[in-house]
Parts: C-alpha cells; sequence; structure tokens
C-alpha cells in the first residue's frame, strides 16, 4: 500500500503558503498545523506519534481553557491557537450522538467574549490571551455547537480569529490587534449558529457565511483586512468550510451547500455548481490534484452523497436521476457520504468516518467499495470530530474523548485505542511529533514521555 497523498508546500511573499496535494514520494512529518485540518487534509505522515496514551501516559501538558468551544486548536512553530467563548455562567457538555428530537437551538448565556488565546507549545502555558468582542448573546446556538466554532488560521506572522456571529480579527505573533472586519448577526437555520472556519490562501483570507438572511462568500487581503471581493450566495444556512482546491487545470474555492456545490475563481467568479446535496451540509471537501471529494450526511435523508469530481468543470454539473458519472464527475455513491466528520483521502483510498462509530473504505479513483461500514467498537457510538492519518494508520477520535487506530489500506484491521477522560468534538492538531486536542474543558498535548521531556 502507497501513502502517498501529501502536501507540498510553496512559500509566497509574507511567508504564508498554500497547499495544494499530489502523488509523489514521502516528505517529513509536519511542522505546523496552521488551520481545520492543517495544510494537507488531516495527512501527518512522517510524524512521530505516540503509539498509546491516557489521562495519565503521554501527557505533554494539559492546560484548562476557560468558555466552551469547539473550534480546533491550530499550531505554528512554538505557539499554539485556539478560540473561546466565555460568559460568566456555569457551562454543562453537550449530551453525546445526534440529537434528532430537538430541532431548536437555544441561547446559553446573556452576554460573552470571544476569545483569542495563545499558548506556548513546550509547556502548555498560556502566554496571552485577546478578548476580540465582548457583548450580548446576539442569536441561538444548537445544543452540540457553541459561539467559537470557527477553527482560527495562522500563516506565521498573523493569526485569523473568526466568530461567525461577530466578524473576522486578525492578530500579530505577540497578540496585538491588526485589523478586523465585523459583519454582524445573521440568523442561521433553526437558531443552529455558524461554524465554517476561514481558509487562508496566499494573500487572502476566504470566509463562507451561509444564513437565512444574506450567505456570503468573502475575500479579504490578510494584511490590511481590506475586503477585496464579496459574492452573495442564493443559499441557505450550511456548516462547511470551504476548500481552496489547487488542480491540474486552476486553482479555485470549493463551497458546499444544501442548495447547491459551488466553485469561485480566486476573484469570486462562479465556475461550476451541483446540485444534489442532504439537507444539512457540514463536511469540508478534500481532493488531489486530479480529483475533488464532496459530501453530505443527514442522517435523517435518503440521499447521503460522496461526488468525485474531475478538474475543468463548467456550467451546471448535476447528475440526472439515472447517472453515477457524466463529463466532470467521475463517480457518485448517493449513500456514503458521512453527516459531521469529514472523509480522509490516503493514499489510494477514500476513508468514510460515520457519526454512529462506523468507519468505510473506498476506492479514490472508482469509487468501488474497498470495504463495508466496519464497527470501530460497540461502545463508541458518537463522532462528530474529522479523521486524520499518519504513517499508515487511521485516527478516529470519538466524542468520548477516545481515539481508535485502524490500519490503513483495504483491510480492516483495529489496532487499538487511546482514552482521555473528557468528551471531545473538535479535530486535532498534528505537529511536531505530538497530538494537540482539545476536549470540553482543555487543551492536551500528547507525545511520547522521553521525546516530551527532551523539549
Amino acid at each position: 500500500m502507497k501513502h502517498n497523498t501529501i502536501c507540498q508546500r510553496h512559500l509566497l511573499p509574507g511567508l504564508s503558503a498554500f497547499v495544494f496535494f499530489t502523488t509523489v514520494a514521502l516528505a517529513a512529518g509536519p511542522d505546523r498545523w496552521p488551520q481545520f485540518r492543517g495544510e494537507c487534509g488531516g495527512v501527518a505522515d512522517g510524524a512521530k506519534m505516540p503509539g498509546v496514551w491516557s489521562a495519565t501516559t503521554n501527557v505533554a501538558w494539559k492546560t484548562a481553557i476557560s468558555g466552551k468551544a469547539w473550534s480546533s486548536p491550530i499550531v505554528w512553530g512554538d505557539k499554539v491557537f485556539v478560540t473561546s467563548a466565555v460568559s460568566g455562567e456555569a457551562v454543562e457538555p453537550p449530551r453525546k450522538g445526534l440529537y434528532v428530537w430537538r430541532f431548536w437551538g437555544t441561547r446559553e448565556s446573556d452576554e460573552y467574549r470571544c476569545v483569542l488565546y495563545c499558548l506556548d507549545f513546550a509547556t502548555g502555558k498560556v502566554l496571552w490571551e485577546r478578548v476580540a468582542h465582548r457583548g450580548p448573546t446576539l442569536g441561538a446556538i444548537h445544543m452540540k455547537n457553541s459561539y467559537a466554532s470557527e477553527t482560527p488560521a495562522t500563516d506565521g506572522e498573523r493569526v485569523f480569529a473568526c466568530f461567525g456571529n461577530v466578524g473576522l480579527f486578525c492578530y500579530d505573533m505577540d497578540g496585538r490587534e491588526v485589523w478586523s472586519q465585523k459583519w454582524g448577526f445573521f440568523p442561521t437555520r433553526l437558531g443552529w449558529g455558524p461554524a465554517a472556519s476561514p481558509v487562508l490562501h496566499g494573500d487572502r483570507v476566504y470566509v463562507v457565511n451561509d444564513n437565512e438572511k444574506a450567505s456570503f462568500l468573502a475575500a479579504f487581503d490578510k494584511r490590511t483586512g481590506k475586503q477585496l471581493w464579496r459574492v452573495q450566495r442564493d443559499e441557505p444556512s450550511n456548516w462547511s468550510t470551504p476548500l481552496v482546491w489547487e488542480n491540474e487545470r486552476r486553482t479555485e474555492i470549493v463551497t458546499p451547500g444544501r442548495g447547491k456545490v459551488r466553485s469561485y475563481d480566486l476573484d469570486g467568479r462562479l465556475l461550476w455548481e451541483l446540485s444534489g446535496m442532504s439537507d444539512i451540509v457540514i463536511p469540508t471537501p478534500v481532493a488531489s490534484r486530479s480529483l475533488l471529494y464532496v459530501s453530505s450526511g443527514y442522517v435523517s435523508n435518503s440521499l447521503r452523497p460522496v461526488y468525485a469530481i474531475r478538474p475543468g468543470a463548467a456550467g451546471d454539473i448535476s447528475l440526472k436521476d439515472d447517472q453515477t458519472s457524466n463529463q466532470f464527475i467521475a463517480w457518485c455513491d448517493r449513500k456514503a457520504g458521512p453527516y459531521n466528520p469529514s472523509p480522509l483521502l490516503y493514499g489510494d483510498y477514500l476513508y468514510v468516518l460515520y457519526d454512529k462509530g462506523f468507519l468505510a473504505c473506498y476506492d479514490a479513483k472508482t469509487g468501488k467499495p474497498v470495504y463495508s461500514r466496519q464497527r470501530l467498537s460497540p461502545g463508541a457510538t458518537a463522532f462528530t470530530a474529522s479523521p486524520w492519518a499518519c504513517d499508515g494508520k487511521i485516527y478516529c477520535l470519538s466524542e468520548d474523548g477516545e481515539t481508535f487506530v485502524v490500519q490503513a489500506g483495504p483491510e480492516f484491521k483495529l489496532l487499538g485505542s487511546n482514552r482521555l477522560d473528557e468528551m471531545t468534538l473538535a479535530t486535532p492538531a498534528v505537529v511536531h511529533d505530538s497530538l494537540v486536542i482539545r476536549t470540553f474543558s482543555k487543551l492536551w498535548r500528547i507525545q511520547n514521555r522521553a521525546e516530551a521531556s527532551t523539549r
């Protein structure tokens, strides 16, 4: 089995980086994890991950983080960044699993602070914290959402923290505010709140905000905060982080949506669109240079698709009811999509983790099932965090804080599991031979104890 889907970096002005996937010899493990799912869609080959960990084993540090939030941690060099929403009221973790009996969101506090934290990677000490916004709670949120679910991004010179009900805030690495863009509150479907993370590419930060009033995709100059363009979207509420896809033909911004999946060029012009998603769209796309994978899998829908899309598409590329492919869609499986976790592209295979604790594997080029849904554990029935891969292993983190380790490749084989003592919904960062995990009240750095003691 070849694990050859890796990330190549090309440095751009200001030390920012753009990322694309390719199939060449493996590179070294990541030394940074700058945005949601890192630079390689959750792939971190070369990192020396510990084989075993727990709340007391191979813990380099754990640090309490105030408030309630489900944004993922990011890392650059010796700094870890994470956001939170802090109120004066005690907060309880949500119940695990799906909430099919309770649809309406609720307000969890009257007032809160949107906070960006910077921690020392070696020790876990909080170096600084900045309050981006302080004020009354503007809207309700889903029981499993938070007022700080958007993962920040960094280029090593600046940190970009997005709070979807407020705006986008830029700080330098020492915590000085550089600029901010505030767009305010937009109502979301059933009061569930926003969640899509900002995406950094080249000299721009891209933000999608799909809501029930004025959905948009916008590009901001990362240095000045100037809005370069803004495209209104005929699209209701969605929660998927967009993907900047560097493919064989061009660079495009892919935005999944309940109404349509749309792709834009870097100036905001529509390239192509695709209908046929489920009623709730959460997963972020993944891609190689030759294929893009877009999915949605709301559990109450019969349509839960995965689409594999070729570069160069134009216009409406939607499939007819009796089609599973066309000129620009290489394959489609209408029953394969995940609900919350994003799919994982690793080597020749596309792995799909389902909320109720099953993992399936598909041939990435053809869509042919390699193995059907395999249960990770009878007791593990709730998954929200997206899976990641490292050196021939697939990692799946449950809401109970238990990480299941599966052998990559055409045969399903569970290698073991490692458990912390708190609920988690956030996707970890894999960097510096460490795993940075956010649980409900803490941030953890997991590393082999012998290596941790030498840092």
